[in-house]
């Protein structure tokens, strides 16, 4: 713990804290498990020595190799078959329901035809440029509200979340502001910015705003502190410490909030079409029940519940490649 820094540049420095950590935990090897013999700083953002030996999780989110531990790391059985099979019967079983509610005359079909007449329009819309259209006008409206947001809530969380003046600063403004539903805003961004994207990009950049900063702040905040002032006293300068230590460990809080604002983007976006009439798919849905087709209405509906599901899938997949190293997205377990 006495040793002083070189002025070997950065990477000796990084050299030098892994060296540290091992040494380290191994007085302390007595209150972890096994694997996590070389691992006592923190877990988080610290290599998995009960990893396979080689591996991505096995170096860790510097890159540099540790010690390997006595264990081995076992993957855990992903979702199996029946667990699909019961998600399917879930969703027929809903279908049956909706389809036998018209028919015994429990709701009026006029309104409410059955859920078979309404994924057949659904396959026929598939054969419309139109309906095309309207499915990238929202995609286009959630992207980009997307974008504008992940990166400000991003950029200000790191910097507010390194700095306890900002912090203290910002912490009445952020509780106040966040709390405030972003359909209330419907009106303002009418008159400001009139019926077209842009509105609807107001609604979906305050509401994923939010939801991404507050997992940044927490993620930042969640940083082991040892760990930080360990970089600091071999040297780390800022971004070295961002890049080594606060990244990895606010990235799967990062990804948590992009995964929960990119469902709600869509949710915006559908209900700014559906109310302010900007192009998309509740435009078609706006409508298709003014002008009394309720069985097109009803596909179309059907139509932003796949595309939810589509848009959770991609973000799923995309939080496994970027979280690969984490021991949450790994799945494994140490014996």
């Amino acid at each position: 713990m006495t040793e002083k820094p070189s002025p070997g540049g950065e990477e000796q420095d990084v050299h030098r804290l892994h060296r540290l950590e091992s040494s380290a935990s191994g007085r302390k090897a007595d209150r972890y498990p096994a694997g996590y013999k070389s691992a006592g700083l923190d877990i988080s953002t610290r290599p998995d020595p009960g990893a396979p030996f080689g591996s991505v999780a096995q170096a860790g989110a510097t890159g540099r190799k540790t010690a390997t531990g006595p264990a081995r790391a076992v993957r855990r059985k992903r979702r199996g078959w029946k667990s699909r099979l019961l998600g399917a019967v879930g969703i027929l079983g809903f279908l049956m329901i909706w389809e036998l509610m018209p028919i015994l005359g429990i709701v009026n079909a006029r309104f409410m035809p059955p859920a078979s007449e309404a994924i057949v329009d659904l396959f026929r819309n598939f054969g419309l440029t139109l309906f095309w259209v309207a499915v990238w006008d929202t995609l286009k409206a959630w992207l980009i509200g997307m974008l504008i947001a992940v990166s400000a809530a991003a950029i200000l969380g790191f910097i507010i979340g390194s700095s306890p003046f900002l912090k203290k600063f910002t912490n009445s403004t952020i509780e106040f502001m966040r709390p405030v539903p972003s359909v209330a805003l419907i009106p303002l961004a009418v008159l400001l910015l009139g019926i077209g994207i842009e509105s609807a990009l107001l609604l979906i950049v305050y509401a994923c705003f939010w939801q991404v900063l507050i997992q940044v702040l927490y993620g930042v905040a969640d940083v082991d502190t040892v760990a930080m002032n360990t970089a600091r006293s071999y040297g780390l300068g800022p971004i070295a410490r961002l890049r080594y230590v606060v990244f990895p460990t606010a990235l799967p809080y990062l990804m948590t909030g992009v995964r929960l604002a990119a469902a709600v983007a869509l949710i915006l976006a559908i209900t700014a079409q559906l109310i302010i009439g900007s192009p998309g798919l509740g435009a078609e849905i706006a409508k298709a029940q003014s002008g009394g087709a309720y069985v097109s209405m009803y596909s179309l509906v059907l139509a932003t519940g796949i595309l939810g599901v589509l848009i959770n899938l991609v973000m799923r997949v995309v939080e496994r490649q970027l979280l690969s190293w984490h021991t949450s997205v790994r799945s494994e377990v140490v014996n």
